[in-house]
């Protein structure tokens, strides 16, 4: 499996940088892991809705640019379909098992994900109807795609 996390905006606290690191290297016992970060807009103050898509539009140009025409996409959002840790294992397995074995996971920006991003996405996956800041949810896909991952060879860790 190839998996391609693609997110917006830089990681600047060092724990988070840390802990992208070391997810990255226990899932790479197991699949092929990229990481992109593609650069965010900056908000001005009292945006209106307009500046809002206006951003949001942006941010997808640059994350479309880094997405290929067979790759499965996957975006991370508050109204997609919620798995246990089991299920998602078990969705997991359903792309390997149909050959969808190129897999992106996009998490967006502060503002959301772009509807250009949200047309080239095959599935919608939520973590809950919490708000997370998008850089504790890159680490929280990640630990879930560990997870997966030791769920599916049967390994200890999830329990």
């Amino acid at each position: 499996m190839k998996i391609t996390l693609i997110t917006v905006g830089k990681l600047k606290e060092k724990y988070w940088v840390e802990a992208v690191k070391e997810y990255k290297k226990r899932i790479s016992k197991y699949a092929k892991i990229d990481v992109i970060e593609v650069t965010d807009e900056k908000e001005p103050n009292n945006a209106s809705e307009k500046d809002i898509e206006l951003i949001k539009d942006k941010e997808a140009e640059r994350i479309l640019s880094k997405i290929k025409d067979n790759q499965h996409v996957v975006t991370m959002e508050i109204r997609g379909k919620q798995f246990t840790s089991e299920g998602f294992a078990e969705e997991y397995q359903k792309w390997m098992n149909v050959g969808k074995s190129d897999v992106v996971f996009v998490i967006g920006g502060s503002n959301g994900i772009g509807e250009s991003v949200k047309k080239r996405s095959n599935q919608e996956i939520s973590f809950g109807s919490l708000t997370y800041p998008h850089q504790m949810m890159k680490v929280m896909l990640m630990e879930q795609i560990f997870r997966v991952n030791k769920i599916l060879r049967n390994e200890a860790y999830h329990r």
